[in-house]
């Protein structure tokens, strides 16, 4: 599909516009802060699309003591469709600190008309926004649903948002459109910012298998990736979007175990979803005392819930968190993905597959037998477990 063609020009003067009311936006003087907005912990979820990281973002969301926002990077590219990811990512990032900075304003930008909660891209998966001060669907300590919360909060004034997000101790968003690290140092020396980053990667084959079920959810991001000028990509027979996100996870991953900047210390941690799929609660308090945050029994009885249901779930659940089989889950493309695939995303992603912990397969035999562990334990792999705080990577 191709949206109406613009010219390359007419591009750049948009982006320069954009930019320019962003920066004007930023510039303006916002809402005074509360007392305690030293305190406040901002972390950034920063991971790609099929990746787990609405489960991940589920995690915080339904944390008592989280303002939680879905890619709110989402308005900026689809306002924006004609630019290219590396055009557009500062766009991104200064949008990412208007909202952790509980500024709303800045969406000004990309929702000229905004007046309701609804307006705000999966807004409902934010339990922040479905409990007090933004809407009383749910006791503000409770477990949200969004089937429940849609419904009875879409309609309530845009504004609540930021009123509800600067009730919170932590502010934390989920990313999907940043492909390099280096472009949020700013945000890390930023003195006004206190951010962690979360880097939760995936098999790359699993994300494969995950991207072909939602191809047409996710062919306009597809397009930006590729740089398409605003065509719409469904298919990748030659799978080089695959290649580019493994590329930017071994970018960002490399920026931040191989003598990292100082100033990075001790806020990156890096996650693989399949560790979380077997052993979630112990990786999730870990995640949290990253962050900050505690473990509530409450918390830890929805997150066995939601990771020892049945099944890997449907495609209709594409961009659901619902409770499934976490581990049958990390393992579905081992029954379904053509070896063809495999072997080819292998070379695609060597890089990855080496510095993240995944061991190839080299026949059919390996891919369907369930007993050949392809995850590495942690530490037998050349990736830095310890980036938060050690300089150089360990052999």
């Amino acid at each position: 599909m191709w949206l109406p063609r613009i010219s390359s020009t007419a591009v750049t003067a948009l982006l320069l516009a954009q930019t320019f009311l962003l920066l004007f936006l930023i510039s303006r003087p916002g809402p005074s802060p509360p007392a305690c907005s030293e305190e406040r912990v901002h972390v950034l979820v920063l991971s790609s699309w099929r990746s787990g990281s609405s489960f991940v973002g589920q995690l915080f969301s339904q944390h008592p003591d989280v303002f939680y926002l879905m890619e709110p990077a989402w308005h900026v590219w689809t306002t924006l469709s004609q630019g290219s990811a590396a055009t557009l990512h500062m766009a991104v990032r200064d949008l990412v600190r208007s909202v952790f900075l509980c500024d709303m304003d800045v969406f000004d930008a990309y929702l000229p008309w905004r007046r309701n909660l609804s307006d705000l891209f999966q807004w409902a998966v934010s339990r922040a926004l479905c409990s007090p001060p933004a809407c009383s669907a749910f006791p503000r300590g409770a477990i949200s649903s969004e089937a429940v919360c849609k419904p009875l909060c879409a309609r309530r004034p845009f504004s609540l948002a930021q009123e509800a997000c600067r009730s919170y101790s932590h502010v934390v968003l989920k990313e999907v459109r940043f492909f390099n690290l280096k472009v949020l140092y700013p945000l890390l020396r930023d003195p006004v910012l206190n951010l962690h980053i979360v880097h939760l990667v995936r098999d790359p084959r699993a994300v494969l298998r995950s991207r072909e079920a939602a191809a047409q959810l996710l062919a306009l991001d597809s397009g930006i990736v590729l740089g398409t000028h605003g065509k719409w990509v469904e298919a990748d027979p030659h799978l080089h979007l695959m290649r580019e996100v493994c590329r930017s996870h071994v970018r960002i991953a490399e920026a931040a175990t191989l003598k990292p900047p100082p100033f990075l210390r001790g806020r990156y941690r890096l996650v693989r979803f399949e560790d979380l799929a077997r052993e979630p609660l112990a990786e999730i308090r870990a995640l949290y005392a990253f962050t900050g945050l505690s473990l509530t029994p409450q918390l830890e009885a929805w997150i066995y819930n939601i990771t020892h249901g049945s099944g890997p779930g449907a495609r209709r659940e594409a961009f659901k968190t619902s409770s499934r089989n976490a581990l049958n889950v990390s393992q579905a493309w081992r029954h379904t993905l053509p070896f063809t695939k495999i072997r080819r995303v292998q070379e695609l992603c060597t890089g990855a597959l080496q510095l993240l912990g995944y061991r190839p397969v080299y026949s059919e035999d390996e891919q369907h037998d369930l007993t050949l562990d392809l995850v590495l334990p942690r530490g037998l792999n050349s990736f830095s477990w310890a980036s938060s705080t050690a300089s150089h990577p360990r052999h």
